[in-house]
């Protein structure tokens, strides 16, 4: 018996994304204090990059939502805070869907298209990610405004799981897409 090689052909280049600030949500997970100091890429990538991403998103018009459980909900880390006005969906699990309000709070304003950022890539994000595939939701993702506890495990969720789901995007991608 022999061994048949295979070469697997080029990634195509990404679909371009354009976002409609009215359709489109940013959902910003767990960027409190305790968890962010704890992860070597959020004070110094990954708040950067969600602080121009909000300014962006809100000035054109896009809803801005945070998610966090109960008792974090106060302690956000000051460049990437809630604004007055901003939802914050209290989570009991790592899908944000689930037992919250987050769904209806999408729906009553017509959101199609849920961009996400934040903390844990492969927990949080991953699970929300799955809630919002399973409601129909178009994703986004965020690669530089998301971080993991191991980067190999963020990585390997980029790479692997959310392409079957939505479209990776960096941060700079993300703000052309909404101009």
């Amino acid at each position: 018996m022999s061994l048949l090689t295979l070469q697997m052909p080029a990634l195509p280049d990404p679909v371009k994304v354009v976002l409609q600030p009215a359709t489109t949500a940013l959902l910003v997970f767990d960027m409190i204090d305790r968890i962010c100091k704890n992860q070597p890429n959020c004070t110094g990538v990954m708040v950067p990059a969600l602080a121009s991403l909000l300014a962006r998103a809100r000035k054109a018009g896009v809803f801005v939502l945070y998610s966090t459980r109960e008792p974090e909900s106060s302690k956000w880390m000051p460049q990437v805070a809630p604004a007055s006005g901003d939802p914050i969906v209290k989570s009991v699990g790592q899908d944000r869907f689930y037992n919250t309000d987050l769904d209806s709070h999408l729906r009553r304003r017509g959101i199609d298209t849920i961009v996400l950022g934040g903390i844990a890539t492969a927990i949080g994000v991953d699970s929300t990610a799955r809630g919002a595939h399973e409601r129909g939701y178009q994703q986004v993702f965020v690669e530089d405004a998301m971080s993991d506890l191991h980067a190999d495990t963020h990585e390997s969720t980029c790479r692997y799981i959310f392409p079957r789901i939505g479209r990776i995007r960096s941060t700079q991608q993300v703000l052309a897409a909404l101009a």
